[in-house]
């Protein structure tokens, strides 16, 4: 199965690009960087975990063997681990800089206590989304987190549709789907003792694998409903288009609040990427027009494990030594992008797709 819908993974570049912007508010001292918007702009990784499960469960419902699951992983891992793999040990290579030059020029923090031996070996078996002992905090790569959390995803769903195709539960599938999602949703209020779901470190595994399964449910529903849904005039889904769009911006704008009941926004991804996978409306026409929005699209993955390198490494040249005042940040933002975009570009090229490929040809 071929398809790509063009305008979601326009939307998951969009949107590891709002990560970026997320990431570097700390640094910056602008109104333009420093809002309620850019502030809660983290929710977007919940986005990513309901989007992955819509995909994943467009190609991968059917499977029925161990040696199909074997296949399944394989393509995931060399899809997801190299690029997590090299920027890990960069991120090694950097703190041992960080001590070789301690004492000849200023190191603001030379010993980052979340980078350790536990969260170390918890990163490269991705493991990082897992509460560990001796672990308080995302480290090393931030954002390497969720990719943890996705890969449990993935297992737990290549062992629930294996084990729904052997017993013949096709019927009941959504059923198991939403058990799943249940007991993700109990287990996380019990641990936690509220509805909050901006999890990392701290069983943010079990936040992947309900945003996944949500996302799994969402496909479902949509092939489900396609025949009816194609016959809605156009006109209709510009207007739902426009309204989740303001919605998605007043909702993020009400993060500090919303974040409360976190699950509100898994509901609102649901939708949102239910309503774009149609791509009927006026916004889903305009947004592929610009092919610029489609390469985003394309090197999103890289673009969101590549930024925080990036923007630590701009900090320093720009801020610490060429001394740009923070509120800088508030066109310097421009230019550290585009060295993202083009690091990203030469990621996707020469690290994601090689290992695919070599994944495409083994299997």
């Amino acid at each position: 199965m071929k398809h790509r819908f063009e305008v979601l993974d326009i939307f998951r570049g969009i949107f590891a690009s709002f990560i970026f912007c997320y990431h570097l508010s700390p640094f910056a001292n602008t109104p333009l960087i420093n809002n309620e918007f850019f502030k809660n702009l983290d929710l977007f990784v919940d986005f990513f975990f309901v989007l992955s499960g819509f995909v994943i469960s467009f190609r991968y419902q059917s499977i029925a063997s161990v040696n199909e699951l074997k296949t399944f992983f394989k393509k995931r891992l060399l899809r997801l681990y190299p690029l997590h793999f090299i920027l890990l040990f960069i991120f090694v290579g950097i703190e041992l800089v960080k001590h070789y030059f301690e004492g000849h020029v200023q190191i603001n923090q030379l010993n980052n206590l979340n980078n350790n031996w536990t969260s170390f070996f918890s990163s490269l078996f991705l493991l990082n989304s897992v509460k560990l002992p001796g672990v308080n905090d995302v480290s090393w790569n931030i954002p390497s987190w969720s990719i943890s959390a996705e890969t449990i995803a993935y297992i737990v769903f290549g062992g629930t549709v294996i084990s729904i195709n052997k017993f013949f539960l096709n019927k009941i599938k959504n059923f198991v789907y939403l058990f799943i999602i249940a007991i993700s949703v109990i287990s996380l209020v019990l641990i936690t003792g509220n509805l909050k779901l901006t999890l990392n470190y701290d069983f943010g595994f079990l936040r992947g694998i309900l945003g996944f399964f949500t996302g799994v449910i969402c496909f479902n529903g949509f092939i489900y409903f396609k025949k009816t849904f194609q016959d809605i005039p156009s006109k209709i889904f510009s207007l739902t288009e426009s309204l989740l769009i303001i919605l998605m911006i007043i909702m993020i704008c009400e993060g500090s609040i919303l974040k409360e009941y976190g699950y509100l926004y898994e509901i609102f991804f649901f939708i949102s990427i239910f309503i774009f996978a149609f791509e009927k409306g006026v916004i889903s026409t305009y947004i592929k027009k610009p092919i610029i929005l489609h390469k985003i699209g394309s090197y999103s993955y890289s673009i969101y494990m590549l930024h925080t390198l990036f923007i630590s490494i701009f900090n320093i040249v720009f801020i610490r030594l060429l001394k740009f005042p923070p509120s800088a940040y508030s066109y310097l933002i421009i230019l550290n992008y585009y060295i993202i975009y083009k690091a990203s570009e030469w990621s996707f090229k020469n690290i994601e797709m090689k290992f695919s490929f070599k994944a495409t040809k083994k299997s």
